[in-house]
């Protein structure tokens, strides 16, 4: 089985950064593709970026393209989110997530394992 727990989020000024983790059990992490996902309030979740089993191919929305940054330390079975030139419209809770296979996809139904997430807000 494995367990998901997202932490770093926080309040922060609108140009400001946060490094999202996501500390996964196990000893398989490294077999599989990871993704973070984000929701605000009375929305939908959204794809914010994946990367694959070695983290050596990355994909982004394209909202947060150039300003965050997605990657993996298999050793340590934990997963980041580097959010730099944080805006007002970032702010959402953020979920990291654990694909069903090793290649990467945005989907929502591609991922058979959420964490609880963790807040991001962003004030201007």
């Amino acid at each position: 089985q494995v367990q998901l727990v997202e932490s770093g989020g926080g309040l922060v000024q609108a140009g400001g950064s946060l490094r999202l983790s996501c500390a996964a059990s196990g000893r398989t992490f490294r077999d599989y593709a990871m993704g973070w996902f984000r929701q605000s309030p009375g929305q939908e979740r959204e794809f914010v970026a994946a990367i694959n089993w070695s983290g050596g191919s990355t994909s982004y929305a394209d909202s947060v393209k150039g300003r965050f940054t997605i990657s993996r330390d298999n050793n340590r079975n934990t997963m980041y989110l580097q959010m730099n030139s944080l805006k007002p419209e970032d702010t959402a809770v953020y979920y990291c997530a654990r694909n069903r296979v090793a290649s990467i996809a945005a989907q929502m139904t591609s991922y058979d394992s959420w964490g609880q997430g963790t807040q991001v807000t962003v004030s201007s």
